[in-house]
């Protein structure tokens, strides 16, 4: 965990205007409810990345309190307040590797399982063994990690919303090719969104604007 003076806490501060930014910019609306995904769920998870496991969780918190005050916290259903949980949890996933990541998706499959409709199509909870693999390997690459980190969120996500929303076997099967496919697609933002800031981050570093170095990996820096 970082630690926080005047200068980190702004660099938090500005991290969570850009997430705020991206949760304005909607990409598809989730099944059985009105809440929809964003860029953000492509760009929050990096949080972690950055500023740390907790910081970057409380940060994606931040940033989605911001969203429901800036809409007058117009919440239309049970799935708007859901959704503050499962890219926290991305954050966490994407910041270090913790038992937590290896724990939490196997609970949420026993917690998906353990619901009567969940117990008919439980095949679905089978995603959630990628992040499981994932944290063995998520220190070696940025795709694993990132892999690892969108779909422990949508296994703490899916074991949440089978019990929120009633939703039907056909639509938890016919949901399948969706979600490997939205997956996939976050997974690639995630790592775009990590390289672009990185990058810019450690451009930043050499330009000495401030007196402050922005927390960079020289592993993922283009040159090199």
């Amino acid at each position: 965990m970082p630690n926080f003076n005047k200068k980190s806490l702004l660099f938090l501060a500005l991290f969570t205007i850009i997430g705020f930014i991206a949760l304005q910019i909607p990409a598809a609306t989730l099944a059985g409810s009105h809440a929809k995904f964003t860029l953000f769920d492509a760009f929050a998870p990096i949080a972690g990345g950055f500023l740390g496991s907790i910081p970057g969780a409380i940060s994606v918190l931040i940033m989605q309190i911001l969203n429901l005050a800036w809409h007058g916290f117009h919440i239309t259903d049970a799935g708007t307040i859901i959704r503050l949980f499962p890219i926290m949890f991305a954050a966490i996933y994407f910041g270090r590797k913790t038992r937590f990541n290896f724990i939490i998706p196997l609970l949420a499959m026993a917690i998906f399982i353990a619901n009567p409709v969940g117990r008919s199509v439980w095949y679905f909870s089978l995603f959630w063994l990628i992040p499981v693999v994932a944290y063995f390997y998520q220190q070696r690459s940025l795709i694993i990690r990132a892999l690892g980190a969108t779909f422990a969120a949508h296994a703490v996500g899916g074991a949440i919303w089978i019990w929120a929303f009633h939703l039907p076997k056909t639509v938890w099967v016919g949901l399948i090719p969706i979600v490997a496919m939205e997956r996939l697609m976050f997974a690639v933002g995630i790592i775009v969104s990590y390289l672009a800031v990185n990058n810019a981050l450690n451009w930043l570093n050499s330009k000495n604007f401030i007196n402050y170095k922005f927390p960079v990996s020289e592993k993922y820096l283009w040159s090199s």
